[in-house]
């Protein structure tokens, strides 16, 4: 029997470190975009939304998805973000006390695309017919 027992991270959303670093510096990045402190016409013209920031393991990057409420303007967003990246990463740096400042890589939050697409696919004919199905089975059971 192995001694060191290694819990799967990847599949929990990384440990209770990363996940408690991840929020905190999802909150730091909302703020900052909040308070407009990057002086960037493109993030200041839109409200964007912050729903999950990820940690590395070594708590060195943090991948923060991003989503322009409504998903308008998401191209200008994302280059807006990224050019804005080492002014966002020193914001974080004063606000999350860590011994390394994360690098910060923005992706589009697709979450909401994702849920549509299922919302749309629960919807169709044939998913509709085999939900009647099976409610109607087991009644006669």
């Amino acid at each position: 029997m192995p001694r060191h027992h290694q819990r799967d991270t990847a599949a929990s959303g990384g440990s209770q470190r990363q996940l408690r670093v991840g929020e905190l510096v999802r909150h730091a990045i909302a703020e900052i975009l909040m308070h407009g402190e990057t002086h960037d016409p493109a993030l200041e013209g839109n409200l964007i939304t912050v729903p999950e920031v990820r940690m590395s393991a070594d708590l060195k990057l943090a991948t923060a998805y991003v989503m322009p409420l409504g998903g308008h303007g998401i191209d200008d967003v994302m280059t807006a973000l990224n050019r804005n990246k080492k002014l966002i990463r020193t914001a974080i740096a004063r606000r999350v006390n860590l011994k390394f400042a994360p690098d910060i890589r923005f992706h589009v939050d697709e979450r909401f695309d994702e849920a549509e697409r299922i919302e749309k696919l629960l919807r169709t004919p044939a998913v509709q017919r085999d939900i009647g199905n099976t409610t109607d089975e087991s009644n006669e059971t």
